[in-house]
């Protein structure tokens, strides 16, 4: 895990600003603190940064050259089965010059160009310059746990991990109202940033840059499931899919081999663990891998209902871990909002991202640069209660059976097609309603007010965001909501996935899951890696494997989600490595304390950064609204206290990236 830049300038009189190169591999000397280096290719066309954390070679430096110094690279990230193809490509005459996993992909790439990809296994953003053909390619991991931005200006072509680095590289620093509007609206878009002129590689895609300009290429997506995994869920006949327990052994010996690759380094490799299922196991896992105790580290807060270090002590007794609790009061929190903003450069829902923040810090101070963590499993398993709802909205009276190897949901077909039939008089009966969340649902977007029609059994989902629409246009400007008059961006967003994935040949709730993998997914939770680096801490996700993902997306909905118990075939296949208080637990969303309601450090906070000059600063914003706003918190009813205390902490991010960034 590192960070890299990377500036091209396609014109030989206009060489690389050597000086700009430096500024933006500076920029990121956090996500690599254990060495830098830069290099500008003898042409001048190219120039390529690099900031080292040494997980598997201390000496790993980079840009690595080819053999005949035609090919040079900078990696961000880990390949994980390295070493069997290291050997394979030796075994070639490929010649190394370090230990380190990144120079596969480099001898790969000489050997086979961008048809290298499908053999990396990992979590990266690489670049690579070819000088004799003039040309550049970079590209991103699957599902975008490795960040990669890009910029162009005057002819030139900048990349980083970071978007940091492009402004420390002299582009300029400056709201995009498209990616704000999109954040804002809990759909951020894959593509752009919050900033103008700054763009992201999408996950799976390659970029391509030489004289001719740049263009992005799609090299993975999430495979659309077989007609016999989908069953009869599509209206097709049903074929023998594999039975419960199959699957459940399956699972596990996919797991196992992802969590023993992610063991591999030249230093020791710790877990975060929060005490629920998808952590525990990854413990339980890595603990069976090595011989001495794996480090366990846990997040814990002062106010006892957001706290879960005791479920994690349990989890950690059982795997016989070294266990360190790192408690965040709620004036750490409130102290480190703003950094943990400032490093993830994105809007912030809640004050998870400080946690994270601080939780990366203990992990560096105890003397840990590499831990495996959960995440992607309640997106493999079907955890989310919307992916569940969705898969059994057409399950009908068939939604009480058993997980048997012949169970499948009946026709969700049939369930759309009635309630289509009711769609014009429930639509216009949801508009005339008097509840003004509807009211704000509608509004912002009539699509999406579909949508949650077609899943009355998930409303938490829409209502948890309805809340917030009304009282966020109340504190919007008029021209900047103006600006978006006529634009439905959940449709524009559906629209778009549905030409580019094919969204029709799949499942509802795999619809839902795809959109959900490339929108909040990878432009939120995937931020947590920026959270995570600014410590220099790499964070492995053995769930995000992409063997053991699309060995689970190949499954049929009803093995992932029939069952009462939600990651019911994780369960069962984890059951040796997790002790009975984690097996029986109830999934429980990661949430930080709430900042709304309380006469504390984080109310302080929220009153002191809404109503200062950073917050007057931001464009898009009526601060009149925002204060009126902050007036009404200490009357407002309890239950509409969680979508108000996301939008204050939103509105909070943004001030945050107003003045740091000096937008």
């Amino acid at each position: 895990m590192c960070g890299i830049a990377a500036i091209l300038s396609p014109d030989p009189g206009r060489p690389v600003p050597e000086h700009a190169l430096r500024r933006s591999t500076d920029a990121l000397r956090h996500r690599g603190p254990d060495g830098q280096r830069i290099w500008v290719s003898p042409s001048g066309r190219a120039g390529l940064g690099h900031n080292l954390l040494a997980i598997t070679d201390p000496e790993g430096h980079q840009p690595i050259a080819s053999e005949d110094g035609r090919l040079h690279i900078v990696v961000n990230g880990q390949f994980y089965d390295y070493r069997r193809i290291r050997t394979a490509l030796e075994a070639k005459g490929h010649r190394f010059r370090t230990r380190s996993d990144s120079e596969i992909a480099l001898h790969l790439y000489e050997d086979l160009g961008p048809a290298c990809l499908p053999h990396l296994r990992g979590q990266f953003a690489m670049v690579v310059w070819d000088e004799e053909s003039g040309a550049l390619f970079a590209a991103r991991d699957r599902f975008g746990l490795k960040p990669l931005f890009y910029a162009e200006k005057e002819g030139r072509l900048y990349l980083a991990s970071e978007a940091k680095a492009l402004f420390a590289a002299g582009i300029a620093a400056s709201w995009d109202p498209r990616g704000v509007y999109h954040a804002l609206h809990a759909c951020p878009d894959e593509r752009i940033s919050l900033f103008a002129g700054i763009s992201q590689v999408p996950p799976g895609y390659v970029l391509h840059a030489d004289r001719s300009g740049v263009r992005l290429e799609r090299y993975w997506d999430l495979p659309t499931p077989s007609h016999r995994s989908q069953g009869t869920a599509l209206g097709r006949r049903r074929s023998p899919g594999p039975t419960v327990g199959d699957a459940i052994e399956r699972v596990r010996e996919l797991t196992e081999e992802s969590v023993a690759l992610r063991m591999v380094a030249a230093v020791p490799v710790g877990c975060l663990l929060s005490g629920g299922l998808d952590s525990s196991a990854v413990l339980g896992v890595a603990a069976s891998c090595v011989d001495d105790p794996v480090a366990a580290f846990t997040v814990g807060f002062e106010r006892r209902d957001y706290d879960e270090s005791q479920g994690a002590r349990e989890a950690a007794a059982a795997a016989g871990a070294h266990h360190t609790v790192v408690t965040a009061a709620d004036s750490d929190l409130a102290d480190h909002f703003a950094d943990a903003v400032f490093h993830a450069e994105t809007i912030q829902y809640n004050t998870h991202g400080a946690a994270r923040y601080l939780l990366s810090r203990g992990v560096r101070d105890a003397g840990y640069k590499s831990v495996l963590a959960g995440e992607g499993a309640d997106e493999a398993f079907f955890g989310y209660e919307f992916l569940r709802a969705a898969a059994g909205a057409g399950r009908g009276a068939d939604a009480g059976g058993g997980t048997g190897a012949g169970a499948a949901p009946t026709s969700a077909a049939g369930g759309v097609r009635r309630t289509l039939t009711r769609l014009p008089q429930i639509l216009s009966a949801l508009l005339r309603s008097p509840s003004r969340h509807n009211r704000g649902l509608a509004a912002a977007s009539p699509w999406l007010a579909r949508l949650a029609l077609l899943l009355p059994a998930a409303p938490s989902l829409f209502t948890r965001l309805a809340r917030g629409l009304g009282r966020l246009h109340a504190v919007c400007s008029r021209d900047f909501l103006d600006g978006f008059a006529g634009y439905d961006l959940y449709r524009a967003y559906y629209r778009r996935c549905r030409r580019t994935a094919d969204l029709s040949r799949r499942e509802p709730a795999r619809r839902l899951l795809y959109l959900w993998l490339h929108s909040l997914f990878v432009n939120y939770h995937l931020a947590a890696d920026r959270l995570d680096m600014a410590h220099g801490v790499e964070v492995r996700l053995p769930f995000l494997d992409h063997h053991l993902f699309e060995y689970t997306n190949s499954l049929p909905v009803s093995l992932l989600a029939r069952h009462p118990r939600e990651k019911h075939l994780l369960r069962e296949a984890m059951r040796p490595y997790i002790p009975g208080p984690v097996y029986d637990r109830v999934k429980r969303p990661f949430m930080g304390p709430s900042a709304v309601g309380t006469d504390g450090p984080l109310h302080d906070f929220l009153q002191d950064t809404l109503r200062g000059d950073a917050m007057r600063a931001v464009p898009f914003l009526d601060h009149a609204s925002v204060e009126q706003l902050l007036d009404q918190v200490p009357t407002l009813p309890t239950e509409d206290r969680p979508s108000l205390d996301s939008l204050l902490l939103m509105l909070a991010s943004v001030a945050v990236l107003q003045e740091r960034y000096r937008l």
